[in-house]
């Protein structure tokens, strides 16, 4: 799910784009940083190497291949933390591994990055019930929402470029889709099991007893 350096330059649409990218990668990181607290440096490093690996792990299906993403899982536990958790993996990923670009950073961070947060906002009162079952769907909505919009997203940014990437734009979507279900249920999982032993993690409202932990 990386755009790559070239392709939205191939119009003043997408260098457009490529620019408010930037902004709103910019903008995202410094509220995320201004919330980072010294004792969730370590858990935020973590959750970035998770996105760096998982995001490493091609499993091909059909003419395409397609890995997790675990955005939902970011932006559920790290909330804006996560747009400088994603913008340093993706730049290991270029550095390290040619996915993606530098120019493109920016977009592809807030392509990533926001779904997660936003995902977040919207299913995160499940995950802090008291209920096992609706713990459970709330981290299947996440993980599965916000890698459906950050696919829709990434579409739409290719589709910006010009006609000759519609077709592109669809591969991608598609591609992409496809994992929606399967990042649904390992965010579940991992979220009904963060619940069980560190249910700390998932913020005030357990820590305060407002949420039994079970």
């Amino acid at each position: 799910m990386h755009i790559q350096d070239g392709v939205l330059t191939a119009s003043t649409a997408g260098t457009v784009l490529l620019a408010l990218g930037w902004v709103g990668a910019g903008l995202g990181t410094t509220l995320g940083l201004s919330r980072l607290d010294a004792d969730q440096v370590p858990r935020t490093g973590l959750l970035t190497s998770l996105f760096f690996v998982v995001s490493l792990i091609q499993v091909p299906v059909g003419p395409i291949s397609v890995h997790l993403v675990l955005n939902g899982l970011l932006g559920l536990i790290l909330g804006w933390t996560a747009f400088p958790a994603v913008l340093i993996a993706l730049l290991l990923q270029w550095l390290f591994f040619g996915m993606g670009g530098l120019t493109t950073l920016g977009i592809n961070t807030v392509n990533m990055a926001l779904p997660a947060v936003l995902a977040r906002y919207a299913f995160g009162r499940l995950v802090c019930s008291p209920r096992v079952q609706l713990v459970a769907l709330g981290g299947f909505a996440v993980g599965a929402v916000a890698v459906l919009l950050a696919a829709t997203m990434t579409a739409l940014s290719v589709a910006v470029a010009g006609r000759e990437f519609v077709v592109v734009s669809w591969i991608v979507w598609i591609g992409d889709g496809v994992i929606a279900v399967g990042e649904g249920i390992v965010t579940a999982a991992a979220v009904v099991f963060l619940r069980r032993v560190y249910p700390q993690v998932f913020g005030a409202a357990i820590l305060e007893g407002r949420v039994p932990a079970w």
